[in-house]
């Protein structure tokens, strides 16, 4: 598992290979992630907003924005947690996300939560750390 904490606000994310939705003779390569993010703050807080930079193994980058995540704007309240699944295709065998939610408070400061940098490798393959 991956942890980021930014403002007192938790972003806790988990990767997993999706065999069944891969095809490596086709250079199709899945993951699936689980996201919880935790309130530990004293404000209630909106997610509004997502980025994501997505890079595979040969460093090509996809950058990814957009309204919420998975069609929703969670508010989440002090000591609230919101989770919620995606996935990621790839054309190469492993690569590399990251990014950040635009969060407002309910004082009206919109501010950047972390997430932090996650793995995709599938199984088997030969990690080599730089």
């Amino acid at each position: 598992m991956y942890r980021a904490l930014t403002r007192n606000i938790e972003v806790v994310v988990e990767p997993f290979y999706l065999e069944e939705q891969s095809d490596p003779e086709d250079s199709r390569y899945v993951w699936g992630y689980r996201i919880a993010i935790t309130n530990q703050s004293d404000l209630t807080v909106k997610l509004i907003n997502r980025y994501w930079n997505i890079t595979d193994q040969n460093g090509v980058v996809d950058e990814v924005s957009g309204p919420g995540v998975v069609g929703e704007q969670p508010v989440l309240s002090p000591g609230d947690t919101y989770e919620y699944s995606s996935g990621c295709p790839l054309d190469t065998p492993s690569g590399l996300m990251f990014g950040h939610y635009e969060m407002e408070a309910d004082n009206g400061e919109v501010f950047e939560v972390k997430i932090p940098a996650f793995s995709l490798d599938s199984p088997g393959l030969l990690r080599t750390l730089n």
